[in-house]
């Protein structure tokens, strides 16, 4: 069977995240949404997206394929259900479609005419930017169970100060010595190649991913996913980290979603709590206005390719777009829009050409290419976000 995950009503809150990629390449737990639902059902998937990103992530359509809604996390029994889908029939959660059966002669789908099926236990289901740190508990969770079931982990080094080692997983090429991890509040889940520095304090739950670091002396509270390939330091909590991201050096960062490749500055420090304890807002594309997220604790959305200068202070629940660069003393606004350049005293627009030739740096370090499909993406970012930048 052909699978294929589709961005579903809510893409657009999830922005800025969704602006580089599919719902399905979200990071939360462990795994991507796509490589959670391709994990468990042994094959790999395609994409329908939107137009300036299919290039990218291109769709593979066949004689007969399940549409799966990318907001939805997986686990076995959803699996099972639709793995079994046939002709005409599809699996709704309430409202809202979750996987459904289609041929590649049919145009236009009428639910009416399809056998629905109600998945009725919890789901695990991220349709807002939010979501992605608040449910990162039990996403960690779900992955760690599904990951480590009938596996042996590495053992851990003697010289490590640990409590509840039966929920720790250390994956092979994994470095760590004279750290401390606390499992007794969340699994602790150790991707291969990665490393944790001496003096780290690390209390779960903790996804560090593929060759990820944790830098010396570094605080990490649960719960928290450090994606491949992403060095981290200074003081962290309930944060996700996409990959190839760097939060280095001394600062905070709390309740907050860094996406691909960016930068904190050393010192760099996020408020995830406001003075009056008051419900935050966060900026909102789909509304075009700052929508209540039913959080008292919310800190910094950050899309793919941004960066901050050193002592960069971000207030509670600020959004920052694609490729922005933010320096300088006070607060910058809690919505920095994509391609701005500047901080407190004011922003100038990022022009598209230097912003891909510090992209292509940056991922050059890494032997990633920038691709022209990537920059393709930047320019539709540039043009799609140049209502919001003031100039």
């Amino acid at each position: 069977m052909n699978y294929i995950l589709f961005d579903g009503p809510s893409r657009n809150n999830l922005l800025p995240f969704t602006f580089t990629r599919p719902v399905a390449d979200i990071r939360i737990g462990i795994l991507t949404i796509r490589e959670k639902w391709e994990a468990y059902l042994d094959t790999t998937t395609t994409t329908v997206t939107e137009d300036y990103l299919s290039d990218k992530f291109p769709m593979v359509e066949m004689d007969e394929n399940i549409m799966i809604n990318s907001s939805f996390l997986p686990n076995l029994e959803l699996v099972e259900m639709v793995r079994d889908l046939k002709e005409n029939q599809a699996i709704f959660k309430g409202e809202d479609v979750i996987a459904f059966f289609t041929k590649e002669a049919q145009e236009d789908i009428n639910f009416n005419d399809y056998e629905a099926f109600e998945y009725n236990d919890e789901l695990l289901k991220i349709e807002n930017t939010w979501d992605i740190f608040s449910k990162n508990e039990d996403a960690i969770q779900d992955d760690f169970n599904f990951l480590t079931k009938n596996r042996k982990s590495q053992p851990i080094p003697s010289s490590n100060n640990v409590i509840d080692a039966q929920n720790i997983f250390i994956e092979e090429g994994a470095k760590l010595q004279f750290v401390t991890l606390n499992a007794s509040t969340g699994p602790i889940y150790i991707g291969k190649n990665a490393e944790i520095m001496e003096g780290a304090v690390i209390r779960g739950s903790l996804a560090l991913c593929e060759d990820a670091v944790i830098k010396l002396g570094a605080k990490i509270y649960g719960a928290t996913t450090i994606g491949p390939g992403s060095k981290v330091g200074g003081e962290i909590k309930n944060a996700v980290l996409f990959a190839n991201s760097n939060k280095g050096h001394e600062g905070y960062l709390g309740n907050s979603v860094l996406g691909e490749w960016c930068n904190l500055g050393a010192d760099t420090n996020n408020s995830n709590l406001k003075n009056n304890y008051a419900e935050v807002r966060l900026w909102n594309y789909e509304t075009e206005g700052f929508a209540k997220t039913g959080l008292q604790f919310c800190g910094l959305m950050m899309g793919d390719h941004s960066k901050s200068g050193i002592n960069t202070m971000f207030n509670t629940g600020t959004v920052v777009g694609v490729s922005a660069n933010i320096y300088g003393p006070g607060f910058p606004r809690n919505f920095v829009p994509s391609f701005s350049w500047g901080g407190n005293s004011g922003f100038t627009s990022y022009l598209t050409k230097k912003a891909v030739d510090v992209a292509k740096r940056v991922m050059g370090r890494k032997n990633v290419e920038f691709t022209k499909e990537d920059e393709s993406i930047f320019e539709y970012i540039f043009e799609e976000t140049k209502k919001y930048r003031r100039n």
